[in-house]
């Protein structure tokens, strides 16, 4: 029988599906997963809010769910209808229920692990075949926006604004390559140099998804939650540091600007689903260190209503508007309108959601959507009155550049 490091070794290097969820000491690794429920519109609320609460007497490790809503579906759940547009074929919103939790503790290359299985111990650690799979990758990529063709979506915007459709737009870019990637290894690569809070892999037979994403949207504990809205971004280098970034995000007008009114719309959105008068502002504008920017962030609190479910959070939360803009739904009218590619798991959110009510979710930022041979990389950045296409072109570039180096070595 394997001891646990030879096991997860063998687990990593298999084609065995598995997720793995960044906490705050280490990582998570989910896999043996007995139920892989695909969401859409019609069982959504039904998985929310009776699914999940089947509980299991037997796994007293995790009794839940871990999986993501696509940014598509979530459109679709507050029914908002998309256009056609361009599609990698990739369209699913996926929850697997794992009967193995691995965690790792301490760091990737001097970590612990304990196992956590309702499977017995001899069968859970027998020898995985490696993978077959032959993997491959370019390390040119192709953007879908050139800067004159983001000039004049940028542009369009700026006149929505001018003509008081919406204060704040999220422009989304993606880049591709031909591709068949080693997830595993890909994500540990990540992992060495942006540890982001909210990152996370899933490897599954026909797809992988890579995420370095900062930005918690839902964290649900008892009836207590809170949201974690980003907004501003600096880009590192030698001569910036912390305190340069604080001052320069308070003093920057138009990144005070978009970090307020997504602040106000985040309280907002806990509004719906809070006790009256328990939303309050529980961290104000601090500045995140991550590898090659920083970011401007605000924590929001609010304690729930008596009888909110699941689902309503969900609802009344997503898709997080930070990456969308403001006003939420009208702006997200004008997105999908505008924009000529789907944005599939892009903006959505991946997360986990236990038997008894408690949850977390991220926002799918920094995302890497690896299908049927071609990578996808997304990113986006916002229009303000005030802002600059130039500007906000490369610092699309600056939220790709990890991903992007990982295809480099």
């Amino acid at each position: 029988m394997l001891n646990n490091k030879e096991y997860l070794e063998c687990l990593f290097s298999s084609n065995k599906p598995l997720i793995i969820y960044r906490v705050k000491n280490g990582f998570d690794v989910y896999t043996d997963f007995s139920k892989r429920i695909k969401l859409t519109k019609n069982n959504a609320k039904l998985f929310f809010e009776k699914t999940v609460k089947q509980k299991n007497s037997y796994n007293k490790f995790f009794d839940g769910y871990v999986g993501f809503l696509s940014y598509e579906l979530q459109c679709k759940l507050i029914n908002i209808k998309l256009p056609k547009q361009k599609s990698n074929g990739f369209k699913d919103s996926i929850f697997y229920k794992p009967e193995t939790l691995i965690k790792i503790r301490k760091n990737i290359n001097n970590f612990r692990t304990q196992i956590f299985s309702t499977i017995n111990d001899l069968k859970l650690k027998k020898k995985l075949d490696p993978s077959y799979k032959k993997f491959f990758y370019e390390k040119k990529f192709n953007v879908n926006l050139t800067l004159e063709q983001y000039k004049k979506f940028f542009d369009n915007f700026s006149k929505k604004i001018k003509e008081g459709k919406t204060y704040q737009i999220k422009i989304c870019q993606k880049y591709r390559n031909k591709s068949n990637i080693d997830a595993v290894q890909f994500f540990w690569k990540l992992m060495k140099v942006n540890t982001s809070p909210e990152s996370f892999m899933i490897r599954d037979n026909n797809y992988s998804i890579i995420s370095c994403s900062p930005e918690t949207l839902i964290d649900k504990k008892k009836n207590i939650i809170i949201t974690k809205p980003i907004a501003g971004t600096l880009r590192r280098n030698k001569k910036i540091n912390k305190n340069f970034a604080k001052k320069f995000f308070s003093k920057n007008q138009k990144e005070s600007k978009e970090h307020n009114m997504i602040v106000d719309m985040e309280r907002n959105d806990l509004s719906k689903i809070c006790q009256i008068g328990s939303v309050h502002i529980n961290k104000l504008k601090f500045v995140e260190k991550y590898k090659d920017l920083y970011h401007y962030v605000t924590i929001i609190k609010g304690r729930l209503k008596n009888k909110v479910s699941a689902y309503d959070i969900i609802i009344a939360m997503m898709p997080g508007g930070s990456v969308i803009g403001c006003p939420k739904i009208s702006t997200i009218k004008l997105l999908n309108h505008q924009e000529k590619d789907s944005r599939n798991i892009y903006t959505g959110s991946f997360g986990y959601i236990k038997s008894d009510g408690d949850m977390r979710f991220n926002i799918i930022i920094r995302s890497l959507l690896n299908f049927n041979n071609v990578s996808e990389i997304a990113v986006a950045s916002g229009v303000i009155l005030g802002s600059t296409a130039l500007k906000e072109y490369k610092e699309n570039f600056i939220k790709a550049k990890s991903l992007l180096d990982i295809f480099k070595s």
